[in-house]
């Protein structure tokens, strides 16, 4: 057992210390120094998922809840005082797992490079609490192919890339998985609660990771020193130490503030934590901001989603992030918190230039809001090489409404067509106070392609870029059409 005091990571259930690990030493490359290989590296980015492992985290439907990560990501310093647990952690060559046994009788290992990744994806939703058997028809047939009859969601492998094919195998034994028996260690301890975010302070030749306790003190720190990097889940940055060799002398980690991580509907507006990630989002909202519901399945992947926060996400001030485009679409204002107060600051006037914005060295975002009441047409819409998991080449995030057929009321999001995420307020002009017709809507979608400045780069072309939007404001009319004509 280790000092109290002592920075230290329990791994398989036995505590192991930090004292001397480098602070931009990643979770993966900890492990695997310790003999742990089963994790392996694919991507450094967090897209192939074989990296992947289980950390206990406060749930939305239990105490604890054990959570995919990617831990080529992740700052092992980021764990401090936290419960993970490996592929070899959750069984044995004589003793399996019942996901690595279902995985091996069923044939879904191919090669095996990746399949630990996949054991450990599986695993947190062999685990996820109140898992509902996906609706059948009449004759008994799943009417739903992305969850299995036993509930299992396969979205919970969206990050997880096996380079070797064989993804029915893998289905097949997500969907041959039952429920944890009663004597289940790894249930049981869902029951208890997660191990508190303590503060952390590790100094490590000449630089420092340190976890503050309040968000006066986080605050305060980035007065004294404003050249720190601020991090929650790493998903950016993380990004950045391991493909570009980026290192900081001061990382600062908020992603355990209290302050950051609440959720409530307030009179007027819907305020939302900065440091909530995009899971816990998704699953507190439950559906009560459509546009946004639309918005997290086709964000990156599970597992990037379990890490990712959208403070992050807004932070990062990048032209392609996902989230900007809806979040503009709805409005959002974002609030900013430094030792001098509170401001509020509409999204829309939030990004200044390329990965600039408005927000000081000594600001934090605490928040997101959007106000009440929402809109009652909208959509997402992420144009990408790949359908989940990727970047995208153009996003665009509409909320309309419409009385008497007539558009009364247009916001529209774009991101990857200009430095920034924009509105884009010329065809929000074309459209409103015009009939929502085929012919001026085909008008407006004319005006949609002009929008921005995109350019040529190795995911699109600027003239796809600009068709993609004219045909996504077609899209988004004929679906609310068809559904509009579809007979209750």
């Amino acid at each position: 057992m280790t000092d109290p005091s002592t920075p230290c990571v329990t791994v398989n259930g036995d505590q192991v210390s930090l004292t001397g690990v480098a602070t931009h030493t990643t979770t993966l490359d900890w492990l695997r120094n310790r003999g742990l290989t089963g994790a392996k590296e694919g991507c450094a980015e967090g897209e192939c998922g074989a990296c992947s492992v289980l950390v206990a985290r406060p749930g939305t439907t239990s105490p604890t809840e054990w959570t995919s990560v990617n831990a080529c990501l992740v700052p092992v310093a980021a764990l401090d005082g936290q419960e993970v647990v490996t592929s070899e952690g959750l069984g044995t060559s004589t003793d399996l797992h019942p996901v690595q046994q279902e995985l091996a009788v069923r044939g879904g290992s191919q090669c095996g490079y990746c399949t630990p990744g996949f054991v450990c994806s599986l695993a947190a939703e062999y685990y996820r609490p109140n898992r509902e058997p996906a609706p059948a028809d009449a004759d008994g047939a799943v009417c739903d192919h992305e969850h299995g009859p036993n509930g299992v969601d396969l979205h919970a492998l969206s990050g997880n890339l096996c380079r070797c094919t064989g993804y029915r195998p893998i289905r097949d034994a997500a969907y041959a998985l039952g429920t944890p028996e009663a004597d289940d260690a790894f249930a049981a301890r869902q029951q208890k609660p997660p191990p508190e975010a303590r503060p952390t302070r590790i100094a490590v030749d000449g630089a420092e990771f340190v976890r503050p306790q309040t968000l006066s003190e986080a605050l305060g720190l980035l007065a004294e020193r404003p050249e720190a990097q601020v991090v929650a889940g790493s998903t950016d940055w993380g990004v950045e130490v391991n493909i570009r060799g980026r290192r900081a002398p001061l990382v600062v980690a908020i992603d355990r503030l209290p302050e950051l991580r609440e959720l409530s509907f307030r009179t007027g507006h819907v305020e939302i934590g900065a440091a909530l990630t995009l899971t816990e989002i998704e699953r507190k909202l439950n559906g009560r901001v459509p546009l946004l519901a639309e918005l997290f399945p086709q964000f990156a992947s599970r597992l990037i989603r379990n890490s990712a926060t959208i403070g992050g996400n807004i932070g990062t001030a990048s032209p392609i992030g996902d989230a900007p485009p809806a979040l503009l679409a709805l409005d959002a204002e974002v609030v900013l918190a430094s030792p001098r107060g509170e401001r509020v600051v509409p999204l829309a006037d939030y990004f200044t230039g390329y990965r600039e914005t408005v927000r000081a060295a000594d600001e934090l975002i605490r928040s997101v809001r959007l106000p009440l009441p929402l809109a009652p047409l909208v959509g997402f819409h992420k144009i990408a090489k790949r359908r989940f998991d990727d970047i995208s080449s153009v996003a665009v995030g509409y909320a309309l409404e419409i009385a008497d057929g007539t558009v009364v009321r247009a916001r529209i999001g774009l991101g990857g067509v200009a430095a920034t995420p924009l509105r884009a307020v010329a065809t929000e002009d074309a459209l409103v106070g015009r009939p929502w017709t085929e012919e001026s809507v085909r008008r407006a979608a004319s005006v949609l392609t002009t929008e921005g400045t995109p350019m040529d780069d190795h995911r699109a072309s600027a003239s796809y870029r600009s068709a993609m939007l004219g045909q996504s404001l077609l899209r988004l009319f004929h679906a609310h059409t068809h559904r509009e004509e579809v007979p209750a």
